[in-house]
């Protein structure tokens, strides 16, 4: 897990969050993601992805087990698509109500190693050291473990009446901007739609292994992720590189001009990539630079 130190914040009001409710949702989640629900509790989290049939990324969700309803925080942009796509699926008997919440509410990541500190002084000490996706509401701010990112730190979500933002610094947090959060994300692997997540790619060669359970039973994808995972199918994944030039993406990646990849996101000298499987991973050298491990992505089923 990468290292930050004092404390830093970022303001992901833009990204957005669904409720679901009633008496299906868990059951409802299980068979439309990868991650499972079905025996989750409140207080408890998770990120998933939902993907095609055809198992191509929609989106990686993060998901919040409430005591009536579970709250999905989704990426920027994609909260109609997400709720049209979760709507496709709820047929006649079903009990699964989906509400937009992104206009009434705000969500803020907060990192580094002061973090424990801000949530301590907001009452969530209990928090600490917790798996990620625990959660607890305290004084109308819902905190939970995890940033977003491959960073320790928290989640905060609240009503948009409250300035969060204004207490986060009162409580000695600085604010990222923009750029800063994107460079992050990058430097850590983090993929996000319209880069890494795209109708060309799946959640195994996204490096999302993390959020993918290969146990449960059926649901939207499930038989092509089965199928890749079986089969070693994966052709390509999700790597960092570090370059040793400037590149914008959509940059092919070749070795002695034979093309193995392309260049999705970079920030200065560290970028994504998409690299064929049989070229190699960490460690190899390619005209652009040489491609390694970064901390948010996984390659192979986790225990």
């Amino acid at each position: 897990m990468t290292q930050i130190e004092g404390a830093i914040f970022y303001d992901r009001s833009n990204w957005g969050r669904i409720e679901v409710s009633d008496t299906d949702r868990l059951n409802f989640l299980h068979n439309q993601s990868t991650n499972t629900f079905n025996l989750r509790k409140p207080g408890e989290g998770c990120d998933t992805v939902f993907v095609t049939s055809t198992a191509r990324t929609i989106d990686l969700a993060t998901a919040y087990i409430l005591e009536d309803s579970v709250l999905l925080s989704v990426s920027p942009g994609l909260t109609e698509q997400v709720i049209k796509f979760l709507d496709r699926y709820i047929f006649f008997t079903d009990k699964v109500k989906l509400t937009d919440i992104t206009p009434t509410t705000q969500t803020f990541s907060v990192m580094g190693s002061r973090s424990h500190d801000i949530v301590t002084a907001l009452g969530a000490a209990e928090l600490i050291a917790q798996p990620y996706g625990t959660h607890c509401k305290i004084d109308g701010i819902r905190i939970a473990v995890g940033s977003g990112l491959a960073t320790e730190g928290y989640t905060l979500i609240c009503d948009s009446s409250l300035d969060l933002a204004q207490k986060l610094k009162d409580l000695g947090a600085t604010e990222l901007n923009d750029y800063a959060w994107n460079q992050m994300r990058i430097e850590q692997g983090r993929p996000m739609p319209g880069f890494e997540l795209t109708d060309d790619y799946n959640p195994l060669e996204a490096g999302l292994w993390h959020t993918i359970s290969f146990n449960k039973g059926c649901y939207i994808g499930q038989e092509t992720i089965a199928r890749l995972d079986t089969y070693n199918g994966v052709k390509q994944q999700l790597w960092g590189i570090k370059l040793n030039q400037s590149v914008e993406p959509g940059t092919l990646v070749t070795i002695a001009d034979e093309k193995v990849g392309k260049i999705t996101s970079v920030v200065d000298s560290i970028g994504l990539a998409y690299i064929r499987t049989k070229a190699g991973g960490a460690g190899l050298k390619v005209d652009l630079g040489e491609i390694v491990e970064l901390p948010y992505l996984t390659h192979e089923k986790q225990s």
